[in-house]
């Protein structure tokens, strides 16, 4: 039988998972991987460590599922998206940590060190921008390398490679320097309707003229699960499999999601896809539309073209902090900080009995903005702050679960919002799938159909983000004859949950607080500058 591997590298650990050719998954284990946190808007890791625990977690789930090394015919790569990954000449790391240590040569996604140099590179007002939203984001990998060339220009000058963290993989995997599509779309500020489709007038502008060459990357980006060739002996051997085994050009960890959550919709009614929308939902929220042609929104990412599947455009909405949001909720609280590692099993099962002595409309005023780590979606504001309306001077297990009850509600409301953003471009979207960590959690999965008003379908044990990225590996092995055929074949049902209309009225009014508290923070925000300058102007 013809077997395929399927690697998810996350935030804190690798994900490897077995699959058939028609898309069932036979075993899958988890690696942890080290995440530095030397400052508050600082993330780093270690790239072997990374490979290390990649091919810790492959093997255990040949392993698992008694499979000869033999029968593993395709492996793709997916990861955290612009997760920058630094290397010299002879291949070694480079550091791009303050502190120097050489181990630390990944920039991870959710490092913001390069706000400033993401303001820069808005500040061009260059087309480029029409594709990511209108506004960089620091996360993106233009700013993040205009900060190492800035503040460490002697690593930047020592660096030979780049890559975002799936192309590193691949790269590892085959010795093939191809990058993807998907990444360099939309990452690095690449256009992949247009010919060339690096923007060098741009690079140029914002200070790095040079980013191709330093970071050697390629004039034209290979398409999704394109065949990058065979495992070399040395990764064969590390990886427990076979030189026989094709790998295939990665993608984005939700673009992996989008892909098993979507792609098997999109073969034969293209146009149905206006009203569905992929969420890939765990630490942080991406939420991914696409469409055959390009919708400029605001705020969310994308139109990008041919990174999930070809010839259909991609939006990306996010929100950087959601499952984080409800760890911090809890670890910020002296009741949470006591509860142990069954701190969200134990929060929802209060949660439950307070809404049975109380009622279901928890806590009504109080009310969060869940902007802690910014604003992705819909509004593209990296410097907003979260914030908490109506507490009172209580601080017993009771009032961290009505905290918890209210942000979980907030993250749903921001799902609401990236929605009628994308609704007003020309999307009609009705229908949620929804992958990731949130599927565990009761309380998320009810608000995502009742805050929202829209239908929810979850995949049930399947895992969307490893079958998308086994959907490239099957294309690299020549299991289906394209892309779209092997996402139709390997798609599995999922479950079903509909909006209940009782709660409507409710969550319309959540929402329009939600809303009334963007435009109060708004006002603040503008007060206090306004304070600034006026201070500023008299000498104070």
């Amino acid at each position: 039988m013809t077997m395929l591997i399927a690697v998810d590298v996350g935030t804190a650990s690798v994900r490897a998972g077995l699959f058939t050719a028609e898309g069932e998954l036979l075993a899958r284990r988890i690696s942890p991987i080290t995440l530095a946190r030397p400052a508050a808007e600082r993330a780093e890791q270690d790239g072997e460590e990374i490979w290390r625990a990649v091919c810790e977690a492959v093997r255990g789930a040949r392993e698992a599922a008694g499979v000869a090394p033999g029968a593993v015919r395709g492996l793709a790569f997916d990861a955290t998206s612009c997760t920058l990954v630094f290397l010299d000449a002879a291949d070694r790391p480079v550091s791009i940590s303050e502190s120097g240590e050489e181990r630390w040569n990944v920039l991870v996604w959710m490092d913001h060190r390069a706000i400033a140099e993401a303001e820069r590179c808005t500040a061009t007002g260059h087309r480029v921008l029409r594709h990511v939203g209108g506004v960089m984001s620091p996360e993106m990998a233009v700013p993040k390398l205009m900060w190492v060339k800035h503040h460490l220009p002697e690593r930047w000058e020592a660096t030979a490679r780049v890559f975002d963290l799936a192309d590193y993989l691949g790269w590892k995997a085959t010795g093939n320097n191809a990058r993807s599509q998907c990444t360099l779309t939309c990452k690095w500020t690449y256009l992949a309707h247009r010919s060339p489709g690096w923007q060098r007038d741009f690079l140029a502008e914002v200070g790095i003229p040079e980013m191709i060459e330093r970071a050697d990357l390629p004039e034209r980006a290979t398409p999704v699960g394109a065949d990058l060739g065979p495992l070399t002996g040395k990764a064969a051997a590390a990886l427990g499999l076979t030189t026989g085994c094709r790998v295939g050009a990665g993608l984005i960890d939700a673009h992996a999601g989008a892909l098993g959550l979507l792609g098997g919709i999109a073969p034969e009614r293209p146009e149905a896809l206006d009203r569905h929308l992929a969420l890939i939902a765990g630490t942080s929220t991406c939420h991914m539309a696409m469409s055959p042609e390009p919708r400029q929104v605001f705020g969310v990412w994308g139109p990008y073209y041919g990174v999930v599947l070809p010839d259909l455009w991609l939006n990306e909405g996010g929100q950087p902090a959601t499952g984080a949001l409800l760890d911090h909720m809890i670890a910020w609280t002296a009741a949470g900080a006591a509860l142990g590692e069954d701190a969200h099993a134990r929060v929802l099962a209060r949660i439950e009995e307070l809404r049975r002595e109380e009622g279901e409309d928890l806590a009504p005023r109080l009310h969060v903005l869940p902007d802690f780590h910014g604003n992705r979606s819909p509004l593209a504001d990296p410097h907003a702050l979260g914030v908490i309306s109506g507490l009172a001077l209580d601080h017993s297990f009771d009032a961290l679960c009505r905290l918890y009850y209210r942000t979980a509600l907030a993250v749903a409301l921001g799902t609401r919002h990236v929605i009628e953003a994308l609704n007003r471009e020309g999307y009609a979207i009705d229908t949620l799938h929804l992958a990731g960590g949130h599927t565990r959690n009761p309380l998320l999965m009810e608000f995502y159909a009742d805050a929202t008003g829209c239908r929810v379908i979850t995949p049930g044990e399947q895992d969307p983000v490893l079958l998308g990225t086994a959907v490239a590996a099957a294309r690299a092995a020549g299991l289906h004859p394209d892309l779209a055929a092997a996402a139709k074949a390997m798609r599995w049902p999922g479950a079903v949950r509909d909006p209940d209309p009782a709660t409507r009225a409710r969550h319309d009014r959540d929402y329009r607080a939600f809303l009334a508290m963007h435009e109060q923070r708004r006002a603040l925000d503008a007060l206090i500058a306004g304070q600034e300058s006026a201070l500023s102007a008299a000498g104070g």
